[in-house]
C-alpha cells in the first residue's frame, strides 16, 4: 500500500507509464463542497480544463487494457456537470478515453412489490425544495483507452432469481450467476458520528470500489490507483480484495492521516479473515 501526499497532477507525473491496471476515483465535483484544502467553486471551464489535465496523466499511467472507473455526482440545480465532464474526456479531435460503460450508482431506492407493498432501502441527503426531488443516485463512468477491454462480468454478478433460466439459456454454462447490469444499488453504511465515521464531505462506499475490482477481473494481481484518495475508502477496498499493489494520492494532510489510520485499523481488525471476493 502506497499512500502519497501531494497534488495529484504533480504526483501522477512521477509514476511510471503503464504502471496500473485499474483506476477508481471520485474527484471534487465543483459543486461547492466544503473540502479542507480544495476550493470546489472554480469556473466551469477552468474546472473542466483541470480535469482534462489530471485525466491525461491518469491515461499515461494506465496499461493498454486498464479500466478507469470515474464516479461523478451532480446537484439538482446543476445537473449537467457529469455529462460536461465526460464529454471533456471523450469528445473532440483527440479524445483521451472511450466511454465503454455507464453505471448508475443507486444510493437509495423504493420499490413496489407485486403485492403492492412499498419497500425503501438505502440513504440519501434530503433537500428542502419545491422544484427538485431528492437526488438518490450518481454516475460511475467506465473509461478505457480502446473501448475493447474485457471484463469479468460474473465476478461482479448476481444469482438468477428464476433458476430455470440456468438450463434454458446456453450462455450461462450451467452457472447460477449472471451479469449484474449497469444499475448498482450500493447503500452507505449507517454511521453513528459524522465527524468520527465519515469526516470527509464526499465519500463513496467501500463496496463500490470492490465492485470495480471484481468487474475488471484481475483479482489480487490488480495494480490499483486512486488519485483522489480522500479518507482512504479505496485503500480499504484494496485490502479487502487482497490487492497489495495500491497507490493513493491525497492533497489534504488531514484526510491522508485519517486514511492511514483507517487502513491500519482495517488491517489490524481483519488481517486474514477476508478471502478474496467477499
Amino acid at each position: 500500500m502506497n499512500l502519497l501526499h501531494g497534488d495529484c497532477l504533480q504526483v501522477l507525473s512521477t509514476l511510471p507509464a503503464a504502471s496500473c491496471d485499474l483506476v477508481v476515483t471520485s474527484p471534487p465535483y465543483n459543486l461547492g463542497i466544503a473540502y479542507k484544502s480544495f476550493k470546489d467553486t472554480a469556473p466551469r471551464e477552468e474546472f473542466l480544463t483541470w480535469c482534462h489535465a489530471w485525466a491525461a496523466e491518469v491515461k499515461r499511467v494506465m496499461a493498454v487494457d486498464a479500466s478507469f472507473f470515474l464516479n461523478v455526482g451532480a446537484a439538482p440545480a446543476n445537473p449537467l456537470l457529469p455529462h460536461q465532464l465526460i464529454l471533456a474526456l471523450t469528445d473532440g479531435k483527440d479524445p483521451l478515453f472511450t466511454l465503454q460503460n455507464t453505471f448508475h450508482w443507486v444510493k437509495s431506492i423504493t420499490i413496489e412489490t407485486r403485492a403492492g407493498e412499498q419497500l425503501s432501502a438505502g440513504h440519501f441527503k434530503p433537500i428542502n425544495s419545491k422544484r427538485y426531488v431528492n437526488d438518490c443516485h450518481e454516475y460511475v463512468f467506465h473509461l478505457t483507452k480502446t473501448g475493447n477491454v474485457e471484463l469479468d462480468r460474473r465476478a461482479a454478478g448476481v444469482p438468477y432469481q428464476d433458476k430455470s433460466n440456468i438450463a434454458r439459456w446456453g450462455h450461462t454454462g450451467g452457472a447460477d450467476l449472471r451479469c449484474r447490469g449497469n444499475t448498482w444499488f450500493i447503500p452507505y453504511e449507517t454511521i453513528n458520528s459524522r465527524d468520527k465515521d465519515r469526516p470527509h464531505p464526499a465519500t463513496f462506499p467501500v463496496a463500490l470500489v470492490e465492485q470495480c475490482v471484481r468487474l475488471h477481473g484481475k483479482g489480487p494481481a490488480t495494480r490499483l490507483l486512486d488519485p483522489f484518495l480522500g479518507i482512504g475508502t479505496s485503500a480499504i477496498a484494496a485490502h479487502r480484495q487482497r490487492v497489495e499493489n495500491f497507490t493513493g494520492i491525497e492533497l489534504d494532510g488531514h484526510y491522508l492521516e485519517t486514511a492511514r489510520l483507517r487502513l491500519d485499523e482495517e488491517i489490524s481488525r481483519l488481517p486474514d479473515e477476508l478471502p478474496f471476493g467477499n
